[in-house]
This record gives C-alpha cells, structure tokens and sequence, in this order.
C-alpha cells in the first residue's frame, strides 16, 4: 500500500474529492482527513489515532526494547544468581514477554500522545485553513488514482508516501 496525500484548499472541494474516490471503489476505510480545530470535519472520514499520532511506532520500538530489556535481565539473573536464587529456561521466555508487554505499554502511551512526524510537511498549510486528505491505495492503483483526481481537480497538491 501506498499512501497518497492531497492538500485541498476547503471543506467542499475536500467533500467533492472524498465522494469521487468512494465512487473509484475506494473503501472508506481508506482514506483519512486531518484539518485544523477551527475547521468543520462533519461526515468526512477523520484520520484516526494511527493516521495522527506516533502510536504505531511506540508500540513497535517499545516491544522491542521491553524484551530486550526483560531477556537480559533474565540472563543475568540466569548467569549471576542473588542469593542462590535459581531461574530455568522458562523464567527466560517469561521475563521476555513480560518486558515486551511493559515496554509497549510504556512507549505506546508516550508516543499515543506525539503527533505523526510524517505530518510536519503539512503543518503549516493544516495551521492555516486545509485538508489533509490522505488516501491508502495498492501500489499499482497509485498512478490512476493520483491522475484522476489531479485532472479533474489540478489545485490540490499531491505528495506520495508509505502509510507507515
């Protein structure tokens, strides 16, 4: 999947363009507006946490530093016992897990409340008044969508990018 993102000027234009790719069979599911406070949203598809935040990558980041953290703990108490305190094997796969859980938990909260980085080419035109519609669509559909809407509507801008 591709990521195609369009800044269209208002609401009406932004509605219009939503309706034409919903007419192309492009599901709902799969497209995404973000507009600043001010600006009505109504029945258009809102981008979601995933869309406008961090989220995805504190969860991924966070898993892999909680487990790495919870195997190396695991090891070490493995390797250097305290007080005779003896771990198996299962004490390893556990301690892992558990540190997974904790760090996704941890970095998925923090990162749940910073805003998409991928958005910041964007941010002032969103500050002043756009659309940020940003539409998901298979690799081979990118051209035909890109071109349809930029013929018929030549003054959004366009900029294409991986959805993650």
């Amino acid at each position: 999947m591709r990521r195609i993102n369009f800044l269209i000027p208002t609401f009406d234009l932004t509605q219009m363009i939503v309706l034409e790719l919903q007419q192309q069979s492009i599901p709902r599911s799969h497209l995404h507006v973000i507009a600043n406070m001010k600006q009505p949203l109504n029945d258009l598809p809102q981008a979601n946490i995933w869309q406008r935040s961090e989220l995805a990558s504190g969860l991924i980041w966070g898993t892999i530093a909680g487990a790495v953290a919870g195997l190396l703990g695991s090891l070490l108490t493995i390797l250097l016992p305290p007080g005779g305190f003896q771990l198996g094997p299962t004490a390893l796969l556990i301690s892992t897990l558990a540190g997974a859980g904790i760090g996704a938990t941890i970095l998925g909260l923090i990162k749940g409340h910073e805003h998409n980085h991928h958005l910041n080419d964007f941010k002032h035109e969103i500050e002043h008044g756009e659309y940020l519609l940003m539409v998901d669509v298979p690799k081979s559909e990118l051209e035909h969508v890109s071109n349809s809407i930029l013929k018929h509507h030549p003054e959004a801008n366009i900029k294409i990018s991986d959805p993650h």
